[in-house]
């Protein structure tokens, strides 16, 4: 029974801090595809005009997307002896000026460099500089090993309505934690 009384808690303060969903584990299509039928589900119960349904939307089908491709073994996975892929963390709330959809997960200690320059890169930039910057990586055409050019941090960084806040929690001698927060209002 008490088991049921905590669970019944940790909901109820979950849903006193406005957290609309939150994951902890590995990412797979199928879990992508149901965690956007939640939020857009949810995004349409709070009423919420149709701009900030699809800027909120797009948000989080560009960083599920870069969850999915970026995703490897966990150092977690690989020093416990369990297999279980890479583990993520997904969390979207909901405040008074509008969203935070935050992400995180293992990133190789060798690609955390290029990926906070360009984060710093991206943040340096105002509105028109990240619409030409799209324009100009768009015409580029080149594509990362991934399959990405770039493009969804840029247009995510468009999208939100404040600088993208990241972080680098350093794990092991090869691995840290990227953690990223994207507000959307």
């Amino acid at each position: 029974m008490s088991g049921h009384l905590e669970i019944y808690d940790l909901y109820e303060k979950l849903e006193r801090k406005n957290i609309m969903i939150s994951f902890k584990g590995e990412l797979t299509s199928e879990l992508m595809e149901s965690i956007l039928t939640v939020v857009e589900r949810k995004l349409e119960g709070f009423s919420e005009s149709a701009t900030i349904r699809k800027k909120v939307f797009n948000v989080l089908v560009e960083l599920l997307q870069n969850l999915f491709h970026h995703r490897g073994v966990s150092p977690l996975a690989l020093s416990s002896g369990f297999s279980d892929g890479d583990s993520v963390i997904i969390m979207i709330a909901r405040n008074a000026t509008g969203y935070s959809i935050i992400t995180g997960n293992f990133i190789n200690n060798r690609d955390a460099g290029q990926l906070k320059q360009r984060l710093e890169e991206i943040n340096a930039m105002g509105a028109e500089e990240l619409k030409q910057f799209y324009k100009q990586v768009l015409s580029n055409g080149r594509i990362s090993q991934k399959g990405g050019a770039g493009l969804g941090m840029i247009d995510v960084a468009r999208k939100s309505k404040d600088k993208l806040e990241y972080g680098f929690i350093p794990f092991d001698e090869n691995h840290s934690f990227f953690s990223l927060n994207v507000k959307v209002a």
